[in-house]
C-alpha cells in the first residue's frame, strides 16, 4: 500500500467554493484525512455550482464534485450550542483547521486564533482570505475575478487591443489554494520540532502577485512596466504561437542553438545568420518580420507534424489543444492523472477526478472515495473524535 506523507493528519475544512476546497483536495490527496465543516441544510456553495443544473439541484454540482473526493462531509452550525461543543471537540483532536471566511468571521463566532490555540496548542490554522488578515482592504469581498484585476495579471492577458482579459480559469483561486496547502504542509514540519501550531495568514492578491513572478520583478528591478503581447513570450523570439497549415502551433525556441534549429528544420537555414535575427536581442526587436518568416515555412505542414518533427531535434513545439483534446493525452493516462470513482448519489455513473501531478515512488495520488453528499458522515460526529483521540494517543 501507497504510503502517503499526510497519513494520520488530520483537517477541519470549512472552506466554501475553489481556494479552501482546493487547498484541502490537494492535503487530502496527500494523505490527510479531511472533514468539511458544512452549515447544515446548505454546505458548500459549489454543491449548486456548474454547468449541469440537475448536478446543481442534487447538491452535487461539477464545481463541488471536482474538488471535494476523498473529504467527509460533517453538518455544523456554529451558532448552535451543541454544535459549537461538537467543533470543540473536533478542534482538540485535529491537526489543521482551515477557513476562506472573510477576515474576523470566525473569530466574531468565538473561534478566534486565541481560543483555537487554547483549545490545542498543536493546531495549524490557516485561514485564506482575499486580502489577508490585516490592512486597509482585510474586510473587502473578493473572488478571482476581482484579484486577477487587482493584481495587474488582466492588464496583462491579451493583446495591446483587447486587454485587459481575466484569465480563462480561475487561478487566483488555484494560486491561493496551493500557496495555503503548501504553508500547511511546512507548518506540519515545523511543529515536529517545536511541538507548537501557528497561525497562517493568506492572501489571495500576495499569492498571485507572487506567482507572476518575473512579470513583477522585472519591473521593480529595472522599472519597465509589462505590456499584454497576447501569444508571445516576453523574455524570447521565437517564443509564442505560430500558424501551421492546419492551425495554430506552439513553439519556444528560447536557446540559440534551438533557434538554429528550428531555422534548419524549417527549411529557412539562413534565418539564423540573418542580422535582424543573430542574438535573442535582435531577435526580439525585429519579433514580427521573423514570426512572418516562420509562419511563411509552417504553413507547409501540419501541426502535428511539426510537434513530431521539433520535438525530435529538442525544440520545445506542440500543437494547441482544447480541453476535451487536452484530457484525452495519452501522457496523462500512462501517469494515471484521473481516478474514476463513483457518483455519491449511487446512480451508478462514473466520475473522473484530476490528481495534481505528484507521484511518491512511482505512484500516483488517488482520491479514495468520491466526494461526499451534505450531511453523509454525521451520524460519525460523536464517534470521529473518539477515534481520533484514541489513533493519537497510539500514534
Amino acid at each position: 500500500m501507497q504510503h502517503k506523507p499526510l497519513s494520520g493528519i488530520r483537517v477541519l475544512d470549512l472552506t466554501n467554493v475553489l481556494a479552501g476546497p482546493y487547498c484541502s483536495y490537494q492535503l487530502m490527496l496527500l494523505g490527510a484525512d479531511v472533514v468539511k465543516i458544512e452549515l447544515p441544510g446548505e454546505g458548500d456553495l459549489a454543491r449548486h455550482l456548474g454547468p449541469d443544473v440537475d448536478l446543481n439541484e442534487m447538491g452535487i454540482g461539477a464545481s463541488f464534485l471536482a474538488q471535494n473526493a476523498g473529504k467527509r462531509s460533517v453538518e455544523l452550525n456554529l451558532k448552535a450550542a451543541g454544535d459549537r461543543e461538537v467543533f470543540e471537540g473536533m478542534v482538540r483532536e485535529t491537526d489543521v483547521l482551515l477557513e476562506n471566511f472573510r477576515a474576523g468571521v470566525l473569530a466574531r463566532l468565538g473561534f478566534g486564533w486565541p481560543e483555537l490555540r487554547e483549545l490545542n496548542p498543536r493546531l495549524v490554522y490557516c485561514a485564506i482570505s482575499g486580502f489577508g488578515q490585516s490592512g486597509p482592504m482585510r474586510r473587502a469581498p473578493a473572488y478571482d475575478q476581482v484579484i486577477q484585476g487587482l493584481s495587474g495579471m488582466m492588464s496583462i492577458t491579451g493583446t495591446p487591443e483587447t486587454a485587459p482579459l481575466r484569465v480563462g480559469f480561475p487561478i487566483c483561486d488555484t494560486v491561493g489554494g496551493l500557496m495555503a496547502a503548501m504553508a500547511i504542509a511546512a507548518a506540519l514540519a515545523g511543529r515536529g520540532e517545536t511541538g507548537r501550531g501557528c497561525f497562517l495568514d493568506v492572501s489571495m492578491l500576495e499569492a498571485a502577485i507572487s506567482a507572476m513572478g518575473w512579470t513583477v520583478s522585472n519591473y521593480q528591478v529595472t522599472g519597465v512596466a509589462p505590456e499584454p503581447m497576447g501569444d508571445q513570450n516576453a523574455t524570447a523570439a521565437p517564443s509564442g504561437t505560430f500558424d501551421a497549415a492546419d492551425g495554430p502551433l506552439n513553439i519556444a525556441a528560447n536557446q540559440q542553438e534551438q533557434f538554429e534549429k528550428l531555422c534548419r528544420e524549417v527549411g529557412r537555414p539562413q534565418l539564423a545568420t540573418d542580422p535582424r535575427f543573430a542574438d535573442r536581442e535582435a531577435r526580439k526587436r525585429n519579433r514580427a518580420a521573423l514570426s512572418d518568416e516562420l509562419n511563411a515555412a509552417l504553413s507547409q505542414r501540419t501541426a502535428v507534424e511539426w510537434e513530431q518533427a521539433l520535438t525530435a531535434v529538442g525544440v520545445p513545439a506542440a500543437r494547441i489543444l482544447t480541453v476535451p483534446q487536452a484530457v484525452e493525452l495519452d501522457q496523462l493516462a500512462y501517469r494515471g492523472f484521473f481516478t474514476d470513482l463513483p457518483y455519491p448519489d449511487g446512480s451508478g455513473r462514473v466520475l473522473r477526478v484530476s490528481g495534481n501531478g505528484v507521484l511518491i515512488d512511482g505512484e500516483p495520488l488517488r482520491p479514495p472515495a468520491p466526494p461526499p453528499l451534505l450531511g453523509e458522515h454525521n451520524a460519525e460526529r460523536a464517534s470521529l473524535v473518539d477515534d481520533w483521540r484514541v489513533s493519537r494517543r497510539v500514534s
